[in-house]
C-alpha cells in the first residue's frame, strides 16, 4: 500500500487522536497521524498528567500539616523546592510521553509531524513534515475515513492577554515561574478548583470566583455546597456569582476588581492570575470548508450520526474536545470515542458512548466524583426521584480521613434504577468507578444492596445509602 494512501488518517495526536490510531492499527487498518506538536496533546503534556502529579504533591504537604496538627507527629516542612517538583513532574510526562510513543510505533502507526488541513472528503495536506520523509508539502487520501482530533485551548479574556507570568492560563500555570505568595483563579469549574486548592495547599493567598451562582456548576447543587464548604475550611475565598470588572497587571503582580453577588466591588491584588473559564475547540487551519464542514457557533463540529460520531461529511468522523454536549471534554471520553470511530472505520458494530455513565472528577482537596444525572437535573427531565445521602464522617473511615463529604445517590422512586452518583470527599476518584457500573448497568438499589462492602472503608458509606434506599439499612433512619 503506499504510504500517501492509508486507511486512516488521524488529525491530532493527543488522547482521542492517538486511541483511536491504536485501537485502528490493531484492527488491521494502516493509519497515519498527524500531529504538529507532541503526540500525547493537552491532556499529557499541560493538563491531566502535570496537574495531578502537581496536586499529589499538594497532598504530601497537606499530609505533613495533619501529621503534626491532629495526630501528633511532629513533622516539619522546612520548604517546598520548586525546581526538583517541576522536576519530577517533567519526568513523569517525559515517560508517559515515551510510552505512547512507543505503543504507535509498535502498533505500526506513521506519526507524520506537521500541520494538517482538509482537501476533500477523503483529502489531507500536511505541510512542514518533521520526520523521516522529505520536509515540505505532502497529500494523503484516506482510504476508508478521516478522523478530527485536533484538541482544545484555554479560552481567555478580553483585554486580558496572558503572559506566562503575571497573567496565565491552565496549559501554562503549571510552568510559570516559581510559586506565588497569592493566585486570583477565574473560574471555578473543575480546571479552577484544582489550581485553586493546588496552590493553597502550597501556601498561597487564593481567591476563586465563578460567575455562576456556584463553583462547579455542571455538578449537583450538593456536590457544590460541600465542595465550597471544605475548599473555605482549607482558607480559599470562594466567591460565587461574581465576575470580574477589569484587571491591571503591575510590576509584582495584578490589581483586578471584582463585582461580589452582593452587588459589591471588590479589588484583589495578587501575584498572579489565572484564568481558567473554559476550553475553546481549536480548528483553524483545518479548512473544514474543504470537506463541505462548518463548525457551530461555539466553534464545535457537529457529528450528523452520534451513534458512529460521523459528521455530514460521510467518512469524517470527530472525537475529542472537538465535540459538543453531552460529550464531557474528558481524556477517558476521548477514549471511549477514539474506540467508537476506529471499530466504525473497520466495519465492526461499536456500542455508542453512554456519555451519561462516564464519571467527572474534580482532583481538588476535597476531591469530587459523580456520574449520571443530579437530582435538579433528573427532576427537571420528567423523573419521580428519592435521594439517599450520607456523610463519609459517618463511617469510620470518614473519621480518620478528618476531610468531611458525602454521598448522595438519586434514583427513580419506588425503588427503580439508579440515575446518579455523587460523591465529596478524601480518595472518592478512586471510589467512583463502582457507581459508573452501577449507572451504566441501570441497576437499582436492592441490587447494590446485595453486595457486601469491605469494612473500614469510605466505600462502605456508598454500599450503606444503597442498603438504606433498598429499605434495609442500619445507620440510617
Amino acid at each position: 500500500m503506499s504510504l500517501n494512501t492509508p486507511d486512516v488518517i488521524v488529525i491530532g495526536g493527543g488522547t482521542g487522536g492517538y486511541s483511536t490510531a491504536l485501537r485502528a492499527a490493531s484492527l488491521g487498518l494502516d493509519v497515519v497521524l498527524v500531529e504538529r506538536d507532541k503526540v500525547g496533546g493537552t491532556c499529557l503534556h499541560r493538563g491531566c498528567i502535570p496537574s495531578k502529579a502537581m496536586l499529589h504533591a499538594a497532598e504530601l504537604v497537606d499530609g505533613i500539616a495533619e501529621a503534626r496538627e491532629r495526630w501528633g507527629v511532629k513533622a516539619t516542612l522546612d520548604s517546598v523546592d520548586w525546581p526538583a517538583l517541576a522536576a519530577t513532574r517533567d519526568d513523569i510526562v517525559v515517560r508517559n510521553h515515551k510510552g505512547v510513543e512507543a505503543h504507535l510505533a509498535h502498533a505500526g502507526v506513521r506519526v507524520v509531524r506537521g500541520s494538517a488541513r482538509l482537501t476533500g472528503t477523503r483529502t489531507v495536506r500536511v505541510e512542514d513534515v518533521r520526520d523521516d520523509s522529505t520536509p515540505g508539502v505532502h497529500d494523503f487520501t484516506a482510504r476508508r475515513g478521516i478522523v478530527l482530533a485536533t484538541g482544545s485551548r484555554p479560552r481567555v479574556l478580553p483585554g486580558l492577554t496572558p503572559d506566562g507570568r503575571r497573567v496565565v492560563t491552565s496549559d501554562d500555570a503549571l510552568f510559570a515561574p516559581g510559586l506565588p505568595a497569592s493566585v486570583l483563579v477565574l473560574g471555578g469549574g473543575a480546571i479552577g478548583v484544582e489550581y485553586a486548592s493546588f496552590h493553597r495547599s502550597m501556601g498561597a493567598e487564593v481567591t476563586l470566583v465563578e460567575a455562576a451562582d456556584r463553583i462547579v456548576p455542571l455538578e449537583d447543587a450538593d456536590v457544590s455546597r460541600h465542595l465550597t464548604r471544605g475548599l473555605k475550611k482549607r482558607g480559599i475565598d470562594v466567591r460565587a456569582g461574581a465576575r470580574l470588572l477589569d484587571a491591571e497587571v503591575l510590576e509584582n503582580g495584578v490589581r483586578a476588581r471584582v463585582r461580589t453577588a452582593r452587588g459589591e466591588t471588590r479589588t484583589v491584588e495578587a501575584e498572579r492570575l489565572l484564568v481558567a473559564v473554559g476550553r475553546a475547540p481549536v480548528t483553524e487551519g483545518l479548512d473544514l470548508a474543504a470537506a463541505g464542514l462548518t463548525a457551530d457557533e461555539r466553534g464545535f463540529v457537529v457529528p450528523a450520526d452520534w451513534s458512529r460520531l460521523e459528521t455530514a461529511a460521510a467518512g469524517i468522523h470527530v472525537v475529542g474536545d472537538l465535540l459538543p454536549p453531552p460529550s464531557l471534554g474528558l481524556a477517558h471520553a476521548s477514549f471511549a470515542e477514539g474506540l467508537l470511530v476506529a471499530e466504525t472505520l473497520a466495519g465492526l458494530a461499536s456500542p455508542p458512548v453512554e456519555y451519561a455513565a462516564v464519571p467527572r472528577v474534580t482532583y481538588s482537596s476535597p476531591q469530587t466524583a459523580s456520574v449520571g444525572l443530579g437530582e435538579a437535573e433528573a427532576r427537571a427531565r420528567g423523573h419521580e426521584v428519592d435521594v439517599g445521602t450520607m456523610p463519609l464522617t459517618a463511617v469510620a473511615k470518614g473519621m480518620v480521613h478528618g476531610q468531611g463529604g458525602m454521598v448522595k445517590v438519586v434514583t427513580e422512586a419506588g425503588g427503580g434504577q439508579v440515575l446518579g452518583v455523587h460523591l465529596v470527599g478524601p480518595h472518592v476518584s478512586e471510589m467512583i468507578a463502582e457507581s459508573q457500573l452501577i449507572v451504566g448497568w441501570d441497576a437499582q438499589p436492592s441490587d447494590v444492596a446485595r453486595h457486601v462492602h469491605a469494612h473500614p472503608t469510605l466505600s462502605e458509606a456508598v454500599g450503606e445509602v444503597f442498603l438504606t434506599l433498598a429499605g434495609r439499612g442500619l445507620h440510617q433512619q
